[in-house]
């Protein structure tokens, strides 16, 4: 043997003995995918001994789905020499002898030796890694279950806090609007009872006086001057009829107690029997004129409510007009909306005033000697509201006003 091939023969098995000891397992493999030479370490990662292995496609070493497609990856690449897996590196799968898959590391790199393709692989183990991975993942799951349990403790904690502060809270507002509701009902009362002081003393001394002044015309002779007193009785008494009527309904309202009765009524003969009820307080050559438009008279609505709201606006509307002047009921049905226009030629309302028109107790100034309780037109305003509708209205002082009622008619 030749110095320079017992130099060569020096380095193959230097070679040899580095490879051999080196912690990384180290296969080569030819062009057709068959084990040429495995270093120790690999050998020990796969528990093949070297015999059992070289000559053996190095699909052996490998787990599905690696097996089935590593011929089809070498040559792809022999044909049209793009990397997959060569001079990259990736995480991948083997397959010990005993059937057991563990992770490693592959680098893979290409070399040509005498006019020859080889494929080296060099192997890094994971499997150290993985169990630290999957240790760190543990105690990281345990820690999110942990920390998601406390957020949770701690939210609870925080919504019964919050809970306690809105009961408080709405134990607060409840107070404030008892305490409100108290307070407005105080008012209402004293208003009340200088309201009915008033009120009352006028028609209650009329009946008096009128009373005591009949039995001074005992004579068949006196009759006109007898009825002139009953007809101021009657009148009395119907304006305190009125007046406890008004605080029936107020009360009724104002304790949610008013239920709505829907019937079918004929709108005509609700007017005719409005336009009965207050035909003893029209003035002299006062007249109610009653319009209708619409192809249908019969409607559904709560026929008692309907009746009050039309007393209420006629009554008002008699009582601020003059003598020798006409009041005029409108009514006009279309599209499942009944619309009633009260219209008056009376005193009608200061602007500056009209605001308040619908407040409890509210009188205008000009009617200040025309006698009344300041809440017809409240109770109206709640009963229409009760019916789903809407009123307004339009007035200027000296000529007169129009109240407007819209009203949505019900199906059956």
């Amino acid at each position: 043997m030749s110095k320079e091939e017992t130099q060569l023969k020096d380095i193959a098995n230097r070679l040899k003995s580095i490879i051999d000891t080196a912690i990384d397992g180290i296969i080569t493999i030819n062009d057709q995918g068959l084990i040429e030479t495995i270093n120790v370490s690999a050998a020990k990662l796969f528990d093949y001994d070297p015999d059992e292995v070289i000559g053996h496609n190095i699909k052996m070493l490998m787990p599905q789905p690696y097996k089935k497609e590593h011929d089809s990856y070498i040559k792809r690449y022999q044909k049209t020499k793009e990397p997959r897996i060569i001079g990259i590196g990736r995480e991948v799968k083997g397959l010990k002898k005993n059937g057991v898959t563990f992770d490693f590391r592959l680098g893979v790199s290409e070399v040509i030796l005498n006019d020859r393709t080889i494929f080296t692989g060099i192997i890094h183990d994971l499997t150290d890694v993985k169990k630290a991975e999957q240790k760190l993942k543990e105690v990281n799951s345990s820690l999110e279950s942990q920390v998601e349990e406390r957020t949770q403790e701690l939210e609870d904690v925080v919504n019964e806090l919050l809970k306690s502060n809105r009961q408080i809270e709405e134990s607060q507002i409840e107070l404030q609007a008892a305490l409100a509701k108290e307070k407005e009902l105080n008012e209402l009362k004293s208003r009340f009872v200088s309201m009915a002081s008033h009120e009352f003393r006028t028609p209650l001394s009329t009946i008096l006086s009128s009373a005591s002044i009949i039995s001074k015309y005992p004579e068949t002779h006196q009759q006109d001057n007898r009825l002139k007193h009953i007809n101021r009785i009657k009148s009395s008494v119907a304006n305190l009829t009125g007046i406890l009527n008004d605080f029936l309904s107020l009360s009724k309202l104002e304790e949610g107690k008013v239920h709505i009765n829907i019937q079918s009524i004929n709108i005509k003969d609700l007017c005719n029997d409005v336009s009965s009820d207050v035909r003893s307080i029209l003035k002299t050559n006062q007249n109610i004129i009653h319009r209708f438009t619409g192809p249908d008279h019969q409607i559904n609505t709560d026929p008692r409510i309907l009746k009050n709201i039309m007393f209420n606006l006629i009554s008002n509307a008699i009582k601020y007009s003059p003598e020798d002047s006409d009041i005029t009921c409108s009514i006009t049905t279309d599209h499942h909306i009944m619309t009633i226009d009260i219209i008056d030629h009376g005193i009608g309302i200061p602007l500056s005033e009209q605001q308040y028109l619908f407040e409890r107790f509210f009188r205008a100034t000009n009617v200040e000697n025309i006698q009344g309780t300041g809440l017809g037109l409240n109770i109206v305003k709640r009963y229409i509201e009760v019916l789903k509708g809407n009123i307004t209205f339009q007035s200027k002082p000296e000529v007169g006003t129009t109240f407007t009622v819209t009203l949505p008619i019900i199906e059956e």
